[in-house]
C-alpha cells in the first residue's frame, strides 16, 4: 500500500528507513493532529521532545496495523535525531537512534493490515484521545487521589501503550475512555488509562495507555486552575 496514502506524511517524510523530525514538524503534529499543547512540544522549548504519538503513528503507517501491538517508550526523542523504522515487524523491533540507543520497543502479534482507511481512522482517533490526556483526564485523576504534578516542572512521561483488536475488518474507529487509575509511590505515580475501540457503535477492541507522573505533591485546586488556564491560553494564542 503506497505510503503516500497515509496522512502522517503531511508531518514528516516516512518513505526512508531512517527518519528525523524538525521541531516544526513535531510541534505541528502535536498541535494540529493531537490538539496537544504540552509545552515540551513548543518549538522554543529547552527540553523539547517529539510526541510519542507521532512515533506510534509512523510505525503503523510504515509497518502496518497488527491486531495486538505494544509500544514501550525508553526515553525522550529530540529533533534532528535519526531513528530507524522497519518496513515490517513480525514479532518485535527496537526503534534506535544513530548511537544505537533504543528509544521505543514494539511488540506485535496477530493478523496485519495496511489498509490506509483503517490505519488513518485509528491513528486520528487514538492521537486525539491521547492528546487530551491533560487536562481532560489527568486533572480529575489527580484530584481524586489528592496529588498533583509540579507546576514549575510538569513532568508527565509516556511509558507505554497497547491495543488489542478483535478484528481488522473495519473502516471507521472511535475511542471511548473505559477506566482510569493512579498508583502512587512517594513522589512518583503511575497513571493507567484504559479505553475501548469502537466501529459503528460496536466494540472492536481495547487499549491501555501508561504514563509516569513525577514530582508529585499535595493537591492544590488554585494551582491546578492556574495550570489549566495557562494551557488553554497557549492553545488560544496558537489558534489566534
Amino acid at each position: 500500500m503506497p505510503i503516500k496514502e497515509m496522512f502522517i506524511e503531511n508531518y514528516c517524510p516516512i518513505s526512508a528507513d531512517k527518519i528525523s523530525f524538525t521541531r516544526q514538524q513535531a510541534s505541528d503534529f502535536a498541535k494540529q493532529v493531537a490538539d496537544d499543547f504540552n509545552p515540551l512540544h513548543n518549538i522554543d522549548a529547552k527540553r523539547f521532545c517529539v510526541p510519542g504519538d507521532l512515533l506510534f503513528s509512523i510505525i503503523i503507517a510504515k509497518s502496518g496495523l497488527h491486531q495486538k501491538m505494544t509500544f514501550n517508550f525508553s526515553g525522550m526523542v529530540n529533533d534532528n535525531v535519526h531513528l530507524t523504522f522497519p518496513q515490517q515487524i513480525d514479532t518485535n523491533f527496537d526503534i534506535k537512534d544513530e548511537k544505537d540507543k533504543t528509544c521505543l520497543s514494539v511488540n506485535v502479534s496477530g493478523e496485519r493490515t495496511h489498509n490506509p482507511t483503517l490505519i488513518n481512522a485509528l491513528t486520528k482517533a487514538y492521537v486525539d484521545f491521547s492528546g487530551h490526556t491533560f487536562p481532560d483526564i489527568l486533572v480529575k485523576l489527580m484530584a481524586e487521589n489528592k496529588v498533583m504534578i509540579n507546576p514549575a516542572r510538569p513532568m508527565v512521561m509516556y511509558q507505554s501503550m497497547s491495543i488489542d483488536l478483535h478484528t481488522l475488518a473495519a473502516e471507521s474507529v472511535t475511542l471511548q475512555l473505559a477506566k482510569t487509575s493512579l498508583s502512587i509511590e512517594g513522589k512518583r505515580g503511575n497513571a493507567w488509562l484504559e479505553f475501548d475501540l469502537l466501529s459503528n457503535g460496536k466494540v472492536i477492541g481495547h487499549g491501555k495507555k501508561h504514563m509516569l507522573l513525577s514530582g508529585l505533591r499535595a493537591y492544590d485546586q488554585e494551582v491546578i486552575d492556574t495550570m489549566v488556564e495557562q494551557y488553554h491560553a497557549s492553545k488560544a494564542d496558537y489558534q489566534a
